[in-house]
């Protein structure tokens, strides 16, 4: 009976979310989220190419841009198959193993996105205080090795939570909250002690994206510093000027994920449809707006994209 009662709760089935109420018209509201992820999948796909093809576009900046576009890239696909899925078909089941592989890759993808957008801000910091120094600092190999050192503090950040999981067994309720698996939201459908990964998931965003985000702070107090310190008006605004696009890139990460985060932690009277909003934002807008804001303010990029669509 107990290895019958095993193989039921590891074989366990999940109903991914939609937008409740709203059943009926699923099929148009499919109509604006299949237009975000296209244009996000092309313009982020646009942007890859055009660094890869154009020699004077490998500089610093554009280089930690592409690994921005390929995290992007990332999570829309990962999330593609369950959210148009669930509006285009009503499929609404996913199986436990497939779910342990999504949020891998959702969660993956998300920690090494917050290490591209530390080290973006690097780069911003390095181009206005050490100007002079910025090619001989920033090198290729050594860019090389941050993007190598993102991509493995991402893996191994994330690698051991399906492992964690697994370990439960699944006899509460089975609906999810959003259109796809996330690790917070799958410890709330276990019937185990789940007190480890409590402390796990808390530990890595305090020391990983706690950590991210103070450096990128510091990032940031150095920049103002150093800007505020320059005579010509001029020239501050030209400076500052150049981390817009960053900070428009970090507010639209960080703003709906740390949102999600507490609602799922701490927002237990919270409204459902809230944290199913917060989670539709944080996976498709930063990916959608990202490429449209450093196309607009990215004078090379921009032109090089005009050359392109002329051509």
């Amino acid at each position: 009976m107990s290895a019958v009662n095993e193989t039921k709760f590891n074989s366990a089935v999940f109903l991914v979310t939609g937008i409740p109420g709203l059943d009926e018209v699923h099929l148009w509201i499919s109509v604006p989220f299949c237009f975000m992820y296209v244009i996000s999948i092309v313009g982020n796909s646009v942007i890859l190419f055009i660094i890869k093809t154009d020699p004077s576009l490998h500089e610093p900046m554009y280089i930690f841009l592409s690994m921005l576009a390929i995290t992007n890239l990332g999570l829309s696909i990962a999330t593609i198959p369950t959210i148009l899925g669930v509006f285009w078909f009503n499929s609404r089941k996913i199986s436990l193993n497939a779910c342990f592989a999504q949020l891998f890759f959702i969660h993956s993808l998300s920690f090494i996105k917050f290490s591209v957008l530390l080290l973006m801000a690097f780069d911003r910091f390095v181009a206005i205080y050490e100007p002079l120094r910025y090619a001989s600092i920033l090198t290729m190999q050594r860019i090389a090795k941050m993007g190598l050192v993102c991509v493995l503090k991402g893996v191994s950040t994330v690698f051991l939570v399906p492992f964690l999981l697994e370990r439960f067994r699944y006899c509460r309720a089975n609906l999810l909250s959003h259109s796809y698996c996330l690790h917070q939201d799958m410890m709330k459908m276990a019937c185990s002690d789940i007190t480890i990964n409590s402390i796990y998931g808390l530990f890595i965003i305090v020391s990983m994206v706690g950590l991210d985000s103070l450096l990128i702070l510091l990032s940031y107090v150095m920049i103002f510093e150093t800007v505020l310190s320059i005579a010509s008006h001029a020239q501050c605004v030209r400076a500052l000027n150049t981390c817009v696009s960053h900070l428009c890139a970090v507010l639209l990460f960080y703003t709906p994920m740390i949102g999600l985060s507490v609602t799922h932690r701490f927002g237990k009277g919270s409204s459902p449809l809230l944290q199913i909003l917060l989670g539709y934002i944080s996976m498709l807008v930063p990916p959608l707006i990202n490429p449209i804001v450093y196309s607009v303010k990215s004078k090379h990029l921009r032109g090089r994209l005009m050359r392109t669509f002329i051509k």
